[in-house]
Formats: structure tokens, C-alpha cells, sequence
């Protein structure tokens, strides 16, 4: 009978930690994860150009440069269409991983800002002027869509971290519950099975 009692007090207890943790935990919803996804979409507007323009300006060795940069927006569509159909995979080590890659494009644009603009100083000093205007200009473009990035990624990484620290807050009280639970069966004289 003790385990009975048990059993109907357990999910007592279940029911209550739920409706808690719907209060003390708080996951990304589908909206918010719509959101970062539509940043998301406007950021890799800007950012697709930019890669055929780098490979352009910088010719074979922008072809190199920018085939690592092509996977990470091939990623980040890929993850934008399965999330577009179920938000809630964002909270999953897939949302991780989609961090990763927004953060990627961000940095990958640094560099190609760094790279235009050093490369943009050596034309000009050999009197390649319109090169070197283009190179700045792609520069620029570059800085302007890390900022962007940059935004997204924070965003990102916000949101994963609510989910993390959302899943913490759930295993504790999950623990919370089997050391009630067994608390009680100890009280009432029932020995675990080992």
C-alpha cells in the first residue's frame, strides 16, 4: 500500500513542479525563434553578395577564402528551413550549432573587412586607385554586415542560453522530485530494489 501512496503522491508532486516550471523556466518560444530566424534571413541578404563580390575583387585566392564562408550559409539556410517547421528544434544542441555558424559569418566578414582594407592601402600606394576604391567600398560592406551578424549572434546566443539554463532548472527539479520520492518510500519502510 506504501508504494501506492507513493506513486499517486509522486505524481502529485509531478503536476505541481510542472505547473512551477512553466513559471521558473523560461525556453525560447516559437515567436521568439521566429524572429531571430527572419534577423537571420535579412542578415544572409547582405551577406551572400559580399562573398561573390570578395571572390571577385580578390580572384583565385578569394575563391579559397570564400568556400568555407559558402558552407556556413549553407548551414544556416538549411537549419533556417527546419527550424521555419518546427521552432522548437532551435532548442536542441542544433540551436548550438546555429549560434556557431551566425557567429562564423560574423567573424568571417571581419576578416574579409581586414583583408579589403590592407589590400585596398597597397593598391593605392601603387596607384591602382579604382581597385582600391572598390576594396574599400567592399570593406565597408563588410564592416556594416558584421554589425549586423554581430546582432544576430547576440540574439542567438540569448536564446540559447535561456534554454540551457531552462533545461538546468528542469533537471533540478526533476531530482528534486525522485529524492521526495524516495524520502517517502524510506518512511514507509520500503527498501529500493538494487
Amino acid at each position: 500500500m506504501p508504494l501506492c501512496r507513493c506513486g499517486f503522491l509522486l505524481v502529485l508532486v509531478s503536476s505541481f513542479c510542472v505547473a512551477s516550471s512553466a513559471q521558473e523556466t523560461s525556453f525560447p518560444t516559437d515567436d521568439e525563434i521566429k524572429l531571430l530566424l527572419t534577423q537571420t534571413e535579412r542578415a544572409l541578404v547582405q551577406y551572400k553578395p559580399l562573398l561573390d563580390r570578395e571572390e571577385s575583387l580578390f580572384g583565385e585566392k578569394g575563391k579559397e577564402a570564400v568556400t568555407k564562408d559558402r558552407e556556413v550559409v549553407h548551414g544556416l539556410e538549411t537549419a533556417i528551413g527546419a527550424f521555419r517547421k518546427n521552432p522548437q528544434g532551435f532548442n536542441s544542441k542544433l540551436g548550438f550549432s546555429f549560434f556557431e555558424w551566425i557567429d562564423d559569418a560574423d567573424r568571417n566578414t571581419l576578416l574579409c573587412a581586414s583583408s579589403a582594407s590592407s589590400e585596398a592601402v597597397n593598391l593605392m600606394l601603387d596607384g591602382k586607385t579604382a581597385k582600391a576604391r572598390s576594396l574599400a567600398e567592399l570593406s565597408q560592406s563588410c564592416m556594416d554586415t558584421s554589425s549586423l551578424l554581430y546582432t544576430v549572434s547576440e540574439n542567438a546566443g540569448a536564446l540559447y542560453t535561456r534554454y540551457v539554463a531552462s533545461v538546468e532548472a528542469l533537471a533540478k527539479q526533476g531530482s528534486e522530485v525522485a529524492q521526495k520520492c524516495t524520502d517517502i518510500l524510506k518512511k514507509s519502510g520500503v527498501k529500493p530494489n538494487k
